[in-house]
């Protein structure tokens, strides 16, 4: 089968189509006949810096939209040809994927399959930074970074749904300001200064719970914009600054919090928590409630391609690669 593989860290140009034999599921594993792939920031910095690689060579790729291939000893629940969406170890820029059961979802009646290969990742990360970790509620003022990727387009919509007295975005161009405002938001602000824009917007109060997809000095930042009683989750390190460090004196004033948010470690550590959430977030899809735009697709053997164009920073919502025509 056609596979997209990395031998050695570094740019896009590292990630070479090959052919390889197609895996076979162990207990409680489903293969998957992949339609299509989502492309996410994760695997960027598996190609990169190793982000959770465990040797060489390795096949990128954490989500994928397909049909059932061949089911494990032990899995139940599935049958060979149905249509799937997936969270996966790895190994999803491929024409065949294996993955745990306990993280592969019967996809909704009615929804395609190319927006369901949009749906394991960013819907459950979504839902759970503003509503289970989040805690967001209504009234609530909310500053999203990253507002017009993929994950913050998501986070607009599910914030308004829940109430939001106020939905700020901070993003890096004036034009992924204009896309942002499409998805919930109130007001977007353009560049570093986000902080000063906020408190002008907010008469200096700050916001109630803000979602930093930067981490290092944003976070910092981030701190020093909360209200009393706010809080803070942390869903990734996109600015690969060193980890900010965080004690009581910090926290102390306005009664201040910080958590993080990771859906690879919730699939690790907590599987079936994972499914009842994906299940709760997949639903507002399905119900068409909230929407996650696709704004590029490319073929599989041009996976070097779409880590470039997200590299440029100047991508928005979802991009995917076909795998199956």
């Amino acid at each position: 089968m056609r596979a997209i593989q990395l031998n050695e860290f570094g740019g896009p140009e590292v990630l070479r189509e090959v052919e390889i034999r197609i895996p076979e599921p162990g207990p409680g594993q489903v293969a998957i006949d992949v339609a299509y792939a989502g492309v996410n920031f994760a695997d960027l910095k598996a190609r990169a810096t190793g982000y959770r690689v465990p040797d060489l060579p390795f096949l990128p790729g954490l989500e994928v939209a397909g049909h059932v291939r061949a089911l494990g000893a032990g899995v139940e629940g599935l049958t060979v040809g149905q249509e799937v969406a997936a969270l996966t170890a790895g190994g999803g820029y491929a024409e065949t994927v294996v993955a745990s059961a306990t993280t592969v979802f019967p996809v909704p009646a009615g929804l395609p399959l190319r927006t369901a290969a949009t749906l394991p990742t960013v819907l459950p990360t979504a839902h759970a930074l503003v509503h289970e970790v989040g805690r967001l509620r209504a009234g609530e003022t909310v500053l999203v970074q990253g507002a017009a990727g993929g994950v913050g387009t998501v986070v607009g919509q599910l914030a308004k749904l829940a109430g939001a007295g106020a939905v700020y975005g901070v993003v890096s161009r004036p034009e992924k300001a204009e896309y942002a405002l499409k998805y919930g938001y109130d007001q977007v602000f353009v560049g570093e200064d986000w902080a000063d824009q906020l408190a002008r917007a907010t008469s200096g109060r700050g916001a109630d719970l803000i979602l930093d997809a930067d981490g290092g000095e944003a976070l910092r930042r981030s701190l020093d914009s909360l209200a009393p009683f706010g809080r803070i989750v942390n869903f990734g390190n996109s600015s690969d600054e060193a980890p900010w460090q965080f004690g009581r004196a910090e926290l102390d004033p306005g009664a201040r919090s910080v958590t993080s948010f990771s859906i690879l470690t919730l699939a690790g550590t907590a599987p079936g928590v994972l499914r009842d959430l994906s299940h709760r977030a997949f639903a507002l899809v399905a119900e068409g409630r909230a929407e996650l735009p696709i704004t590029a697709e490319l073929p599989l053997a041009d996976a070097a391609e779409a880590h470039r164009l997200i590299e440029t920073r100047t991508t928005t919502g979802k991009l995917l690669l076909r795998v199956a025509d």
